[in-house]
């Protein structure tokens, strides 16, 4: 029984971008150029070397925002607010997933690399507002992108997370190492679940999954 693994739970923290709407909505396919284009703009690369350092910056710093403002001085809230203006009129409401969050004991929280403004607009397309008690974007991590620890260790202390009776919900596997090392119970939210000391469980149906926990 998935219920029994969640019993000591009281706070849900959920990723927003792939892991509160389905994949299929590629918001990434509208951002992924943004982030080259932002690329091409601060460093005059042509289009596929810039692509591939949004890419390298992504895995070598958390994100491509962390490597621009490193070895590039960017604004961050410039970028933000440039690379998350896309359409996501195409994004519906889910009331069953709704009010499936809002059966959860406890807190619920979302935590995202993207910005406040970005996680807001997601969130009120979804019909999922009022499913979250906080939502911590980008700015509440001092601009430090998941995966990095401190990113973790900052919000976790703004929200009085305490990992060991938490429960964290990702799309990005690399996500879940430092959450599995503080105490939380891991969940691999993906069309194809890592099998991994770091993932305790795999889904690729949020709500179904969420539906058993709450049994």
């Amino acid at each position: 029984m998935v219920a029994q693994h969640f019993e000591h739970i009281d706070t849900w923290v959920f990723d927003l971008d792939n892991t509160l709407y389905h994949p299929s909505a590629d918001l990434f396919g509208l951002m992924d150029p943004r982030f080259a284009d932002y690329v091409m703009r601060v460093t005059g690369y042509d289009a596929d070397r810039a692509a591939q350092l949004a890419i390298d910056y992504w895995h070598s710093h958390g994100s491509t925002m962390a490597g621009l403002m490193e070895e590039h001085d960017v604004d961050p809230h410039h970028f933000l607010a440039d690379v998350h203006d896309i359409d996501i009129s195409h994004l519906t409401p889910d009331p069953e997933l709704a009010e499936t969050i809002g059966t959860l004991p406890g807190r619920k929280i979302v935590y995202t690399n993207g910005s406040n403004n970005h996680a807001a607009r997601v969130l009120r397309a979804r019909g999922l507002t009022h499913a979250f008690d906080a939502v911590f974007g980008i700015e509440e991590a001092a601009l430090t992108p998941k995966p990095h620890a401190q990113s973790f260790a900052t919000v976790f202390a703004r929200a009085d997370v305490i990992p060991t009776t938490a429960a964290m919900f990702e799309d990005e596997a690399r996500n879940l190492v430092v959450p599995h090392e503080l105490g939380m119970r891991t969940v691999h939210v993906h069309e194809d679940p890592l099998d991994a000391t770091h993932v305790h469980h795999g889904t690729d149906d949020l709500r179904a999954f969420l539906s058993q926990v709450t049994r």
